[in-house]
């Protein structure tokens, strides 16, 4: 007898929640399971595969169009990877572009807020938000 599972079992093996298991299956990314009599979805180990795939591609960033090409090169695999290659530089390249911005962002934190001002009126992160000059200190 094949193992099935009820949504809740089910996320709970793929390690997601029973909304995230819904929301996959309405935008297709999850087929539609077989419903027991009493009207309860019945998934089967393929499903729990399927989402741990789809957990594991979120957590590397890709989208839900992302995921949804690397299923469908998942559920074909005699066609050749080419496709999935071109998506991963692709993702790469996004990603390395969000590193560079954030280690310009961390660089900039870093001179705003090392600025020891007594006083709000002289504070480098509030002069720069507000796009003013830095005030000049009075005696």
């Amino acid at each position: 007898m094949t193992t099935t599972f009820t949504i809740g079992a089910l996320g709970k093996a793929a390690g997601v929640n029973l909304e995230t298991v819904r929301y996959y299956e309405r935008i297709g990314l999850l087929p539609a399971p077989p419903r027991s009599d009493g009207g309860y979805r019945r998934y089967d180990g393929t499903a729990v595969q399927r989402l741990r795939f789809i957990r594991r591609g979120r957590e590397l960033g890709f989208g839900i169009d992302e995921i949804r090409t690397l299923l469908q090169l998942a559920d074909h695999p005699q066609q050749p990877c080419d496709a999935a290659d071109r998506l991963a530089q692709r993702h790469l390249a996004e990603v390395e572009a969000k590193i560079a911005d954030l280690q310009a962002m961390r660089d900039v934190l870093a001179r705003l807020a090392d600025c020891h001002s007594r006083s709000a009126e002289h504070c480098r992160l509030l002069e720069t938000l507000e796009q003013r000059d830095c005030c000049v200190h009075r005696d």
